[in-house]
């Protein structure tokens, strides 16, 4: 049963997704057409994985993996002072936020050892440290209304949307730590976007603003032709 259920999850990834994968394409004169699909892919995936679902596996420690891909839009890694940077929290909220490195790293955080799946075939296992997303949420009094976040990021602008309830489960983190480090610029730092619920171009890196909004707003990869909801 659990093999036929990961069949048809992968299959119900458009093919825009693994045709678009590595290569760019923005999906040209299909481009309509994939865009009627994908309101009826969101609603097979959801029906199949489910965001209020299982939690994911958590991994066995000393599984962690020797190296960690690093990946990245802009021409050079992206960098950024750790002291002046800032994650706003900010769309349909009563408490809009700024928070410093440092205020992230004061509020209650876990630690989750992941298998991490890229949608170019590879894995790989790293212990994410970092503030559930959903407490960000309930610090900021996030509307319930705001069925949609979207996460911005000093990476050339790259950009995602989740639902709502993919963002808010207990294994969405903001991370600011990897293995027992502090995250590095290769990895996203200051802090990132980091779940396993979904594919690893959902996860953005380089943080700089976490939005909720009443609809979805897309996303860079998803604007040219990859899977949006993109679920595990």
């Amino acid at each position: 049963m659990s093999d036929r259920r990961d069949f048809l999850k992968r299959a119900a990834l458009t093919a825009a997704g693994f045709t678009a994968a590595g290569c760019g394409w923005d999906g040209g004169p299909l481009w309509p057409l994939l865009r009627a699909w994908d309101r009826p892919n969101r609603w097979l995936q959801r029906a199949l994985a489910p965001p209020g679902g299982p939690h994911v596996r958590i991994e066995p420690a000393g599984s962690e993996s020797p190296s960690f891909p690093q990946y990245f839009i802009s021409p050079m890694m992206p960098r950024v002072d750790p002291a002046v940077w800032r994650l706003e929290v900010s769309g349909m909220v009563r408490r809009p936020l700024s928070l410093s490195l440092s205020d992230l790293a004061a509020m209650p955080r876990v630690t989750l050892r992941l298998r991490h799946y890229c949608i170019e075939g590879w894995t790989a296992v790293a212990a994410w440290t970092g503030v559930r997303l959903a407490e960000i949420a309930r610090v900021a009094g996030a509307d319930t209304a705001a069925g949609f976040v979207d996460f911005r990021s000093f990476d050339a602008g790259y950009w995602s949307s989740w639902d709502r309830e993919s963002a808010l489960h207990p294994q969405t983190l903001i991370a600011i730590g990897l293995n027992g480090s502090w995250l590095a610029p290769g990895h996203g730092a200051p802090a990132r976007l980091y779940s396993n619920l979904k594919y690893g171009y959902k996860s953005v890196k380089y943080l700089t603003g976490v939005r909720f909004v009443p609809e979805s707003t897309g996303g860079y990869w998803e604007d040219k032709g990859y899977d949006w909801y993109a679920a595990l």
